[in-house]
């Protein structure tokens, strides 16, 4: 009879934690025009996947990319300014006032930012630049507050075999792996997957000296990177094959296993693969499709690693620039940015099928989004 007493009490205060959480998502959307702002907050029913408006901002202009901190106080864009100086704009966020409050702003030294990342430790922002290949480091202050550009790398020399796109270096990502002791950098332009040792203990935290690169099949463009909980594998999603190539990284160093494409045999151009993500059980991978076809590819995550196309969903607009899935697993959040709406689905946890739920919500320009339980 105790020991009955004792899992009902467990059962209870797992339930009353569940129920207490709050899920905040957070979105980025390019504000050149009027009727736009820059940062929206949304809270998300955990149970029918419903996103009610609870703050935003237009202190920033055109947020292409944002990110959240790991305690979620403070979420940091990345923006065009005014071409070509790109800046990087702090946020402070607080989860009970449900209140976003622009803190500062730093410029990054190239043009078009297009990606940022903080690491585990909250003390570095990582931010890359697409038009102007360069990848930059900058403190973060205690108040959230972002200060001068610490590191700078800008990538010269590079490019591919798309003369429209593969001009030149062209780096689109900027990732950690999961023990936060490597970054991966994604060069659409120059067909690389750059790696960095990171140590957030030192004044300038990338190991340039001992800086590496794997080169991806040519035309490939890799865009946007993911690990698995382990950090074992690497998922690239590559924007101009329309392809995904898998690498094994348990030995620290990128070794591709499997090479599958993203959209059905239909397709034979115009690929515009953008975003990957595995969902948290890390049972299912899940990668958006702009251009001809606007959906999310699914995959199943075999024992070993790779890859196994198990269906498509349509995202119910157009350009899912990117998408989130939120941290319990239950919804994935879809951001359009042509039809400017965002969508909503509700992940089958044993089958990793989509449907979709409530009406599209409608956000100007929306280019980004990230969630946070709190």
């Amino acid at each position: 009879m105790k020991i009955q007493k004792i899992a009902l009490l467990l059962s209870f205060l797992i339930a009353l934690n569940l129920y207490s959480q709050r899920q905040f998502v957070f979105f980025g959307s390019y504000n050149w025009d009027k009727g736009s702002e820059a940062v929206y907050v949304y809270e998300l029913d955990n149970e029918t996947g419903k996103l009610t408006k609870v703050a935003s901002s237009s202190d920033v202009i055109n947020p292409g990319y944002i990110t959240v901190s790991n305690d979620g106080k403070y979420v940091y864009a990345s923006s065009d300014a005014k071409m070509p100086n790109g800046t990087v704009s702090a946020f402070a966020f607080d989860a009970d006032k449900k209140s976003l409050t622009f803190l500062n702003q730093q410029k990054t030294g190239g043009e078009n930012p297009v990606y940022v990342n903080v690491d585990k430790s909250g003390k570095w922002l990582i931010n890359a630049t697409y038009n102007q290949p360069r990848i930059s480091v900058f403190p973060l202050l205690e108040s959230g507050k972002i200060d001068s550009i610490a590191q700078h790398f800008t990538f010269t020399e590079g490019s591919g075999v798309n003369p429209k796109r593969q001009d030149k270096a062209h780096t689109h990502s900027a990732v950690f792996s999961p023990d936060y002791k490597t970054l991966l950098v994604a060069d659409l332009g120059a067909d690389k997957i750059l790696q960095y040792p990171f140590d957030a203990n030192l004044k300038q935290p990338l190991v340039d000296s001992k800086s590496t690169f794997t080169s991806t099949k040519p035309g490939s463009g890799p865009r946007h990177i993911t690990f698995s909980k382990d950090g074992k594998l690497a998922y690239s999603i590559e924007e101009l094959a329309g392809m995904i190539s898998v690498y094994d990284f348990s030995e620290n160093k990128l070794k591709e296993i499997q090479r599958i494409a993203t959209h059905t045999d239909k397709i034979k151009e115009g690929f515009e693969s953008s975003d990957v993500h595995i969902s948290p059980d890390g049972k299912f991978l899940y990668a958006s499709n702009r251009g001809k076809e606007n959906n999310i590819a699914i995959f199943k995550i075999k024992e070993d690693g790779t890859l196994e196309s198990i269906g498509y969903q349509s995202v119910k607009g157009k350009h899912p620039r990117t998408f989130a899935i939120d941290e319990t697993g239950k919804f994935i959040i879809v951001t359009n940015v042509i039809s400017q709406n965002v969508t909503v689905f509700k992940r089958n946890l044993e089958t990793g099928m989509l449907k979709k739920v409530g009406k599209p919500i409608n956000i100007k320009n929306v280019t980004c989004v990230k969630t946070k339980i709190y």
